[in-house]
C-alpha cells in the first residue's frame, strides 16, 4: 500500500495529511502523522491468519 505525508496549509494554521488508498486523514502535527503511519504499517505488517474451516461455517 503507498503511503504518503504531506504538509498542508489551512486557514487555522499549517497540518499534516496522511494519504492511503483512496483515504486522507489530517493531523495537526508531523509527529502526530508520521505515529498514525507507523501504527498504520504495523498493523498492515502484522500475521492474519485465515480462519479454519469450522469458524467460517459458524459465521
Amino acid at each position: 500500500m503507498n503511503i504518503s505525508i504531506h504538509p498542508l496549509n489551512q486557514a487555522d494554521g499549517p497540518c499534516w495529511q496522511v494519504s492511503f488508498a483512496k483515504h486522507s486523514v489530517t493531523f495537526r502535527s508531523e509527529n502526530q502523522a508520521r505515529q498514525f503511519v507507523a501504527t498504520l504499517e504495523a498493523r498492515l505488517q502484522a500475521p492474519h491468519p485465515w480462519p479454519n474451516r469450522t469458524q467460517r461455517i459458524a459465521s
